[in-house]
């Protein structure tokens, strides 16, 4: 049937849609004349499947790596501290056995002085006085110095205050009688020495 020559193309003069239309959405909608795009498949990859594969594989390897060397060190360290407790148990071994061998002569005198007790008076005395001698200087020997000094100043470090006494013959704040010796200075120190003081002015 013939048009009319009055009717309007529909194909050519369709009026544009108001910009409020909702449009389809994908391929539903597309522009007079575009060509038409077939649809994915399950065989084309996505954009999530594109990557750097071979990045991923040495940054694993990387990881790996770090992890073998990590515990390869944790295991140098228990065997260091293991070596460590070890040589310190038997480092304390040797110094005890050192100690002790150094007081074997004090008790040999000992031994030997009560061999003489029916011997003088004045005989035992000096052999007691000899054996507090030579563990005097044993222990000076193992870092101990001996300390029963009167007439020095009152160190609060080297003495352990008793008592305080009015003494004339000293002067205030100074020692006027060891009552029992002190061993050892500073960090090394064994203990104070016991001791009376000149009262202060």
């Amino acid at each position: 049937m013939p048009r009319h020559p009055r009717e309007p193309d529909r194909a050519t003069s369709a009026e544009p849609a108001p910009e409020d239309a909702v449009r389809p959405s994908g391929e539903e909608w597309r522009q007079p004349g575009a060509p038409v795009r077939p649809p994915a498949t399950n065989d084309e990859p996505g954009p999530a499947a594109v990557g750097p594969v071979p990045a991923v594989d040495e940054h694993t390897a990387a990881i790996q790596e770090l992890e073998d060397r990590w515990r390869r060190a944790l295991a140098d360290l228990d065997n260091l501290r293991k070596r460590h407790a070890r040589e310190l148990e038997r480092e304390r071994t040797v110094e005890r056995s050192r100690t002790a061998a150094a007081f074997l002569p004090v008790l040999d005198n000992l031994e030997l002085a009560l061999s003489h007790a029916d011997a003088d008076s004045s005989a035992i005395v000096e052999g007691i006085r000899a054996v507090r001698d030579q563990a005097v200087n044993v222990l000076e020997l193992l870092g101990y110095p001996r300390h029963a000094e009167t007439g020095v100043a009152f160190d609060p470090a080297r003495h352990e205050v008793v008592s305080v006494v009015d003494d004339p013959d000293f002067e205030p704040g100074t020692v006027v009688q060891v009552l029992r010796p002190g061993y050892g200075d500073g960090d090394r120190q064994l203990r104070p020495a016991t001791v009376t003081v000149a009262k202060r002015e």
